[in-house]
């Protein structure tokens, strides 16, 4: 029986990204920026940065922030109102983040994202320069969603596969999510007295995904299935990836000093850049039903063909990522279309000899080619 691996840790990191949820950086009570509270992660990252350690902040709070003064203290806010909110709360939020790093003489620098910014590559690539130029320059990321202007169904919707791609995105080698608990548990310690704490995950198997539950009460969007989807981007791209307490004050010193919490491994093998982008991606434009010897097949490393494909769904184009489902429907890799959703409904089932005869024109014989491909 092999060795447990060894757990990361803070004190190794070369580029860390730590996301911070809303009920951390905002006083329920007097709906203001728990100061204190912030003045203490920003000494830790000072101290990270003492240690040689480039740190990003991924932090909510700004709809918290922003309610009470425009009266929307009660009720789940309509998507509108909560735009409004954002508008307001992200002032108040990049200024108590901005008071509490500069401090510690650190420059803090906000930057707002939509899942269009990590889904288009383009963008992806763009934003992915800047916050590579801005840690080279020694400021301090503050990233959020953006909320004032996505749309109910192009939002990240929570934070934590936010910070995975900003992650991404910055080559870091680790990840903290601080929450209200110090980790994975095997079930919900708050109704399970039996549940046991879990401080390594080697693999985000079935069995572990299966313990992501429902968002706890109060300002979190997230919950521990969030963290767990979190994990699989993050450790597909090679960062190890902890969650972590956050309500004590120095919540990072704490975790440099040996603090519980549950560290998930990264894959050993880690894909390019390009990969890294594929496997991340949050939004699937469309899903090709495989066969079990198209599943094989991938398995073993090669592409997609026609005669595998079994069905077809959505209004994809040619070069949109889509998923890759199994019969039982696992979804089993991402990867890039070759042709469009009319074309691969047209191709599905064939031999890819056939492929220039049946769209009348030149085409590539696979679906997909696995060098546009990422096993999940």
């Amino acid at each position: 029986m092999s060795a447990t691996p060894p757990c990361p840790s803070l004190s190794n990191a070369k580029r860390l990204v730590v996301k911070i949820g809303s009920a951390l950086v905002v006083d329920p009570h007097k709906a203001a920026p728990r100061q204190e509270w912030l003045a203490s992660v920003a000494e830790d990252i000072a101290l990270l940065r003492q240690q040689g350690t480039s740190v990003t902040v991924v932090s909510s709070g700004a709809i918290a922030l922003a309610r009470h003064s425009l009266g929307m203290t009660e009720g789940v806010l309509r998507l509108a109102e909560k735009q409004a909110a954002a508008a307001v709360g992200q002032i108040r939020l990049a200024q108590a983040w901005s008071n509490a790093l500069s401090a510690q003489s650190l420059t803090a620098a906000q930057l707002l994202l939509t899942p269009e910014d990590t889904e288009d590559r383009r963008r992806y690539l763009n934003a992915r320069a800047t916050l590579k130029t801005l840690l080279e320059l020694g400021c301090v990321p503050v990233i959020n969603e953006n909320d004032t202007i996505a749309t109910a169904e192009i939002r990240f919707g929570d934070n934590d596969r936010l910070a995975a791609r900003v992650a991404q995105m910055t080559d870091a080698d680790q990840l903290v999510l601080l929450s209200d608990i110090d980790g994975l548990y095997t079930a919900d310690p708050r109704t399970n007295p039996e549940a046991r704490h879990l401080p390594i995950i080697e693999t985000l198997t079935p069995e572990i995904e299966a313990m992501g539950g429902a968002p706890p009460p109060g300002y979190s969007s997230g919950g521990m299935r969030t963290k767990l989807l979190a994990a699989g981007i993050a450790t597909r791209s090679g960062c190890a990836m902890a969650i972590a307490i956050g309500k004590t004050l120095h919540p990072l010193k704490a975790l440099m000093d040996g603090a519980r919490c549950s560290w998930f491994l990264p894959q050993a093998q880690t894909p390019t850049a390009r990969k890294q982008w594929i496997v991340g991606s949050l939004n699937p434009a469309g899903e090709i039903l495989v066969d079990d010897g198209a599943a094989a097949a991938l398995r073993h490393g090669r592409s997609l063909l026609p005669a595998g494909v079994l069905a077809v769904k959505g209004d994809f184009s040619q070069g949109d990522l889509v998923e890759i489902v199994e019969n039982g429907g696992r979804v089993l890799a991402h990867g890039l279309a070759a042709h469009d959703a009319e074309d691969t409904r047209r191709l599905a089932g064939h031999h890819s000899t056939e492929t220039s005869q049946l769209l009348g024109r030149p085409g590539r014989g696979e679906i997909i080619h696995r060098d546009d491909l990422v096993m999940l």
